[in-house]
């Protein structure tokens, strides 16, 4: 069967991003470019899955079937060239929670936590929250263009006594699938200086440009630091499931993060998402593939258009991910950005603050899984920018 990419206007189907305008931005009329799921149906394999399950019309206690494991081990082999062993691998409802047991597992309270802003906000909340000292390593930009700061990241973790560095790869918001000459460098310092790394894979499918994505745990020999975070989330159209992968190949973090674990009583999930996950994982590729190719597209678009409307807007290369990170400061003064994108364009998206504070003003993220329909209104509202 030919598989196809759907939109479907999720307006009234109490979906975040588009029902939960009002709480957020103090409107509910305004065109949503924020929450980073897609606006498109699942593949029609998981629709089928989760169809068969529902008409069973039994939903009790469910046993996780060896499948659902090995259709995960049988994609990072086949598209990441990661050998994950099962025994290695935890269930957890989602990477931010975990991120958050983890930072309590792998550090105490006062402890330093590194973070390379701009960088996905819950980064920032989790370590704050659990009272952990946030220290920032900011990535280098030159016109758009985001790479890590290598000397600053080895001068940081050494003078603030880094205990824990959070890795986000492919990297939210700027859109950079990093090298693995840039991984090893990086993971290279905190194997020497003892810094645990927590690798945020969770976008590891979602790669738009020509650079292939390497996982962290394959570039060497890292066990003893290393632990990985991933999901069919973001790949798959699947974030209302809760479903997700910790990968941690040394038997004594595991041991560690069983009895954190236990100590929190949730190792296991719902049914809706291990069905999900292991019908996307076997048979999925062909519509991710078509979801990514629509994805590029609305990004030239995107680009092109504002290209010839807001030429000063700088919009950084789409490497991986599905979310446009764009620089409005050459085009009006960034303290104005936040508000009249919002009030003037009418539209909803993530500000650049969110990612690291006031430095990060007159950035916003928009989100590209979406229509083309929607993707040329974000454009057409965003050169009303210029009227003043």
């Amino acid at each position: 069967m030919q598989e196809t990419v759907k939109y479907r206007d999720r307006k009234n189907t109490d979906c975040e991003k588009w029902d939960g305008l009002k709480e957020q931005f103090g409107k509910a009329e305004l065109l949503p470019a924020w929450v980073a799921d897609m606006d498109f149906e699942a593949p029609a394999c998981v629709q089928e899955a989760l169809r068969k399950y529902v008409d069973f019309n039994v939903y009790g206690y469910y046993k996780v079937p060896e499948d659902y494991w090995q259709s995960f081990i049988s994609w990072e082999r086949k598209y990441h060239s990661y050998q994950v062993e099962k025994e290695w691998i935890r269930f957890v409802p989602g990477v931010v929670p975990a991120i958050y047991w983890l930072i309590q597992m792998l550090t105490g309270e006062g402890d330093s936590v590194l973070v390379m802003p701009p960088v996905y906000y819950p980064f920032f909340h989790a370590a704050e929250e659990t009272g952990r000292r946030l220290i920032r390593c900011p990535l280098r930009c030159r016109d758009g263009v985001y790479e890590m700061d290598t000397e600053l990241f080895e001068k940081k973790i050494k003078e603030e006594k880094v205990r824990l560095f959070i890795l986000c790869s492919p990297h939210n918001p700027v859109g950079r699938v990093w090298t693995r000459e840039e991984l090893k460098t990086i993971l290279d310092l905190c194997l020497e200086n003892h810094v645990f790394v927590i690798a945020d894979e969770i976008h590891q499918d979602l790669i738009t440009g020509e650079r292939e994505q390497t996982a962290a745990a394959a570039v060497g020999s890292y066990d003893s630091i290393l632990i990985t975070l991933t999901s069919a989330a973001k790949t798959f159209n699947l974030s209302g499931c809760q479903n997700g992968f910790l990968i941690i190949p040394d038997s004594g973090l595991r041991q560690r993060y069983d009895e954190t674990a236990r100590r929190l009583h949730l190792t296991e999930g719902g049914a809706f998402g291990y069905i999900a996950v292991q019908a996307a994982y076997q048979g999925g590729r062909q519509w991710l593939e078509k979801a990514l190719c629509l994805v590029r597209d609305n990004y030239v678009c995107l680009k092109e258009a504002l290209s010839q409307s807001l030429p000063e807007a700088v919009i950084s290369p789409l490497e991986g991910t599905y979310l446009a990170w764009v620089d409005l400061s050459g085009a009006v003064k960034k303290e104005r950005v936040k508000e009249l994108v919002q009030n003037r364009c009418g539209l909803a998206v993530d500000f650049g603050e969110w990612f690291g504070g006031r430095e990060y003003e007159g950035y916003i993220r928009i989100n590209l899984a979406t229509s083309r329909e929607n993707v040329k209104e974000i454009a057409d509202r965003l050169s009303l920018l210029i009227e003043g």
